[in-house]
Protein backbone atom coordinates (compact mmCIF):
# COMPACT_ATOMS: atom_id res chain seq x y z
CA UNK A 1 0.00 0.00 0.00
CA UNK A 2 1.52 3.18 -0.82
CA UNK A 3 1.08 6.31 1.08
CA UNK A 4 0.70 9.52 -0.31
CA UNK A 5 3.66 11.57 0.17
CA UNK A 6 5.29 15.30 -0.10
CA UNK A 7 6.54 14.34 -4.12
CA UNK A 8 2.04 14.08 -4.84
CA UNK A 9 1.29 17.23 -3.10
CA UNK A 10 3.98 19.03 -5.02
CA UNK A 11 3.17 17.42 -8.05
CA UNK A 12 -0.44 18.25 -7.66
CA UNK A 13 0.53 21.65 -6.93
CA UNK A 14 2.97 22.23 -9.51
CA UNK A 15 -0.15 20.84 -11.91
CA UNK A 16 -2.41 23.60 -10.87
CA UNK A 17 0.30 26.52 -11.14
CA UNK A 18 0.83 25.51 -14.75
CA UNK A 19 -3.09 25.30 -15.24
CA UNK A 20 -3.03 28.75 -13.96
CA UNK A 21 -0.34 30.36 -15.45
CA UNK A 22 -1.30 28.94 -18.98
CA UNK A 23 -5.20 30.52 -18.27
CA UNK A 24 -4.11 33.81 -17.44
CA UNK A 25 -1.80 33.62 -20.70
CA UNK A 26 -4.26 32.29 -23.33
CA UNK A 27 -7.63 33.72 -21.90
CA UNK A 28 -9.23 37.23 -23.52
CA UNK A 29 -11.82 37.30 -21.27
CA UNK A 30 -11.03 38.96 -17.87
CA UNK A 31 -13.11 36.01 -15.85
CA UNK A 32 -11.26 33.99 -17.16
CA UNK A 33 -8.17 35.60 -15.88
CA UNK A 34 -9.11 36.08 -12.70
CA UNK A 35 -10.05 31.66 -12.47
CA UNK A 36 -6.33 31.47 -13.56
CA UNK A 37 -4.67 33.39 -10.63
CA UNK A 38 -6.88 31.71 -8.14
CA UNK A 39 -5.68 28.62 -9.35
CA UNK A 40 -2.08 30.16 -9.38
CA UNK A 41 -3.34 31.48 -5.48
CA UNK A 42 -4.38 27.91 -4.68
CA UNK A 43 -1.11 26.31 -5.57
CA UNK A 44 0.34 28.28 -3.37
CA UNK A 45 -1.98 26.94 -0.53
CA UNK A 46 -1.63 24.03 -0.80
CA UNK A 47 2.42 24.00 -0.83
CA UNK A 48 2.04 25.62 2.45
CA UNK A 49 -0.21 23.07 3.81
CA UNK A 50 2.27 20.38 2.66
CA UNK A 51 5.28 21.67 3.93
CA UNK A 52 3.56 22.39 7.30
CA UNK A 53 2.27 18.68 7.13
CA UNK A 54 5.49 17.55 6.84
CA UNK A 55 7.81 20.25 8.78
CA UNK A 56 6.66 18.45 12.16
CA UNK A 57 4.41 20.57 14.86
CA UNK A 58 5.20 24.41 12.83
CA UNK A 59 1.80 26.15 12.18
CA UNK A 60 3.13 28.88 9.81
CA UNK A 61 2.21 27.21 6.71
CA UNK A 62 -1.87 26.90 7.63
CA UNK A 63 -1.64 30.13 9.25
CA UNK A 64 -0.03 31.30 5.59
CA UNK A 65 -2.90 29.08 3.97
CA UNK A 66 -6.25 31.16 5.35
CA UNK A 67 -4.33 34.16 4.62
CA UNK A 68 -4.11 33.23 1.30
CA UNK A 69 -7.93 32.07 1.36
CA UNK A 70 -8.80 35.58 3.08
CA UNK A 71 -6.76 37.41 -0.11
CA UNK A 72 -8.08 35.37 -3.07
CA UNK A 73 -11.57 36.36 -1.53
CA UNK A 74 -10.78 40.03 -1.26
CA UNK A 75 -9.53 39.62 -4.75
CA UNK A 76 -12.39 38.04 -6.66
CA UNK A 77 -14.31 40.56 -4.72
CA UNK A 78 -12.73 43.44 -5.94
CA UNK A 79 -11.93 42.16 -9.35
CA UNK A 80 -15.68 41.52 -9.93
CA UNK A 81 -16.61 44.97 -9.02
CA UNK A 82 -13.74 45.80 -11.85
CA UNK A 83 -15.37 43.58 -14.20
CA UNK A 84 -18.81 45.20 -13.76
CA UNK A 85 -17.42 48.39 -14.18
CA UNK A 86 -15.31 47.50 -17.28
CA UNK A 87 -18.63 45.77 -18.68
CA UNK A 88 -21.17 49.17 -18.03
CA UNK A 89 -18.60 51.09 -19.88
CA UNK A 90 -17.64 48.81 -23.12
CA UNK A 91 -20.20 46.53 -22.72
CA UNK A 92 -17.98 43.26 -22.57
CA UNK A 93 -15.44 42.19 -20.54
CA UNK A 94 -12.55 41.46 -23.20
CA UNK A 95 -9.53 42.65 -21.69
CA UNK A 96 -7.87 43.86 -25.32
CA UNK A 97 -10.45 46.65 -25.25
CA UNK A 98 -8.47 48.02 -22.17
CA UNK A 99 -6.42 49.54 -23.89
CA UNK A 100 -9.18 52.33 -24.79
CA UNK A 101 -8.61 53.31 -21.24
CA UNK A 102 -7.42 56.59 -20.43
CA UNK A 103 -6.51 57.56 -16.70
Amino acid sequence: MSSIGLTHFVLVSFALLVAGVVTVLTKRNAIGILIGVELILNAAGINFVAFNRYSYGNMDGIMFAVFIIVLAAAEAAIALAIFLNFYNNFSSIDVERADGLRG
